[in-house]
């Protein structure tokens, strides 16, 4: 090989190789490190593109889980209290059916009719304080649960339908103060029973629909996230091989740096 004084070629072939082999390690390194091959928009622009928006479609799906379990776990708790509600009533049908006879005593009915009154109260209370996170769960209408995968075709608003809870609801509003009133009061009772056990079927299935929809939504995560992980994910046997190359490499790169300015040095030495 002949010896230049202008320019050292080999030098500068080996710095530039050497600067790439740095590069490359620096890259490795990075996704050695993150587990992911994707830790910059130069790396692949376009698989960071549909990564960020898959996560975010990942995002707004697991949120809408969380909805959902509210939703459900709301319904629960009314249902738990329409269970308390029905305990409560069925006492109530033994109060009224003992108060129907004409044989109790005055003195015995009052305390038939105080403990019925008492039973109302209770369930007015449960009506009135049984809340979840801070938000009673008897009322009328119908309670929206929203469900997104943050796109504008992938949304959907699942309606629950409510009930309410009273005694004037469920036509209690009678006592147990003549044998006549006590028989027309259990047949009212026995009502409320029945449009119970109706509104406990109503929450229900308002449960099994939120459950369903939950279920679809982490089928949906479970597969974004596998699209994702395919998109970004580092193959890491690739890595750790690429991590010993360009090691190596960059040691030998940094050798024929050496000893391409050693060559140099040797023209000047011919100059003395």
């Amino acid at each position: 090989m002949a010896l230049s004084v202008l320019n050292n070629i080999p030098s500068l072939v080996a710095e530039n190789q050497l600067n790439v082999t740095q590069a490359n390690l620096k890259n490795t390194l990075y996704q050695l490190s993150s587990g992911s091959r994707i830790n910059s928009g130069a790396d692949d622009a376009a698989g960071l593109a549909i990564a960020n928006g898959l996560k975010a479609n990942i995002t707004a799906l697991t949120q809408s889980v969380s909805n959902a379990n509210n939703g459900v776990g709301s319904l629960q708790v009314a249902d738990g209290g329409l269970g308390q509600v029905t305990t409560l009533l069925n006492r109530a049908v033994t109060l009224a059916t003992e108060a129907s006879t004409g044989t109790v005593s005055s003195s015995q009915r009052a305390a038939l009719d105080s403990e019925y009154t008492q039973i109302k109260n209770e369930i007015n209370a449960i009506g009135t304080n049984t809340t979840f996170n801070g938000a009673a769960v008897f009322g009328t209408g119908t309670t929206s649960i929203f469900l997104s995968d943050s796109t504008a075709t992938g949304t959907t608003t699942i309606g629950v339908t409510s009930v309410t809870l009273s005694t004037a609801g469920l036509s209690l509003t009678g006592n147990l103060t003549t044998d006549t009133l006590a028989q027309t009061e259990l047949t009212a009772i026995n009502g409320a029973i029945s449009t119970v056990a109706s509104d406990r079927g109503t929450i229900g299935a308002g449960i099994n629909r939120l459950q369903a929809a939950s279920n679809v939504l982490n089928n949906e995560i479970q597969n974004l996230t596998t699209a994702e992980d395919q998109i970004t994910a580092a193959d890491i046997p690739t890595v750790v091989g690429n991590l010993s190359k360009f090691s190596i490499l960059s040691q030998t790169g940094i050798a024929a740096l050496a000893q391409a300015n050693s060559a140099q040095q040797q023209v000047l030495n011919l100059l003395h």
